[in-house]
């Protein structure tokens, strides 16, 4: 019988991902790692205050396995304050460089909705767009990608940070985020983006049961042939379903990590790097 992975390879999934000329193989999971250089992210555990805080966790988790650091300025917890376009440049521009400067080989990611922070980033280093909003909060993002030639995460919400926990009423969940998802693909493929991440959102526009349902259901996105990326980590479904504090949040992380790398997930973005790199080794130990 196929394994969950080879099943995979019969949807001929794209397994690469071009980073700046960094070629990033997907053909086993990746972990993404989170840098903060925010003071109001949702988990406290991970909010970082300096460069040489930021530098000094991009080296550990490179150490601990990190195929992307993902260096966020805004941060995008359900109900939080808005951020100018200034503050977030001046946050997340001196901190990719910070992280290139020590670490010339890292693929960095830059968490944003804004084209202009975006491509100030890419231009500083970055490799990789991650946008939250799929281009819904910036009009000028799409072009901006296309332009300039990187991979990008197309990440599933509704709204705002600020509205999105009021926008959950879906017909079916999985089957309208893919709608969803899809209308935005068509701009993108037309823009001439070739290299596209899928991101279904969790936690964002969804109710916590909506999180496990759509979890359950994660592998009905790989007929879209895309790299998957998943965020999970330390998130509402575990926490407040566990009742526990999210400092608590680790071990179910990684189990509902575990679960997600056997629906088909190909890049986990993640507080907890070393846990993570483990759980990833751990599967492919037993699948490939």
């Amino acid at each position: 019988m196929p394994t969950a992975r080879a099943k995979d390879t019969l949807f001929h999934k794209k397994r690469t991902l071009n980073c700046n000329g960094k070629i990033l193989s997907l053909v086993t999971p990746q972990v993404m790692g989170i840098l903060n250089v925010t003071p109001d992210s949702f988990y406290a555990g991970s909010r970082l205050s300096s460069l040489d805080e930021v530098v000094k966790k991009a080296e550990q988790m490179l150490a601990d396995g990190a195929a992307i650091l993902d260096v966020g300025g805004y941060s995008s917890r359900p109900g939080a304050a808005d951020l100018s376009e200034q503050e977030e440049l001046d946050r997340v521009v001196p901190a990719i460089k910070a992280i290139v400067k020590a670490f010339p080989d890292a693929i960095i990611s830059v968490d944003t909705f804004r084209a202009g922070v975006a491509e100030a980033a890419i231009g500083s280093g970055a490799a990789i767009i991650n946008d939250i909003s799929a281009g819904t909060l910036d009009v000028a993002m799409f072009q901006t990608v296309a332009r300039l030639q990187v991979p990008y995460v197309l990440m599933h919400m509704r709204g705002t940070p600020k509205t999105m926990s009021s926008l959950t009423t879906y017909q079916d969940l999985v089957v309208d985020i893919l709608d969803e998802l899809q209308q935005k693909l068509a701009l993108l493929t037309a823009a001439g983006v070739k290299d596209i991440i899928l991101d279904p959102g969790f936690g964002f526009a969804k109710t916590v049961d909506q999180n496990f349902e759509l979890l359950n259901r994660l592998r009905e996105f790989t007929m879209l042939e895309l790299p998957l990326l998943v965020g999970l980590s330390r998130k509402s479904m575990t926490y407040k379903f566990l009742g526990i504090d999210q400092a608590e949040a680790l071990p179910g992380t990684i189990a509902l990590n575990m679960l997600a790398l056997t629906h088909g997930t190909d890049i986990l973005r993640v507080h907890d790097v070393k846990e993570t790199k483990q759980t990833i080794d751990l599967f492919t130990k037993t699948t490939l």
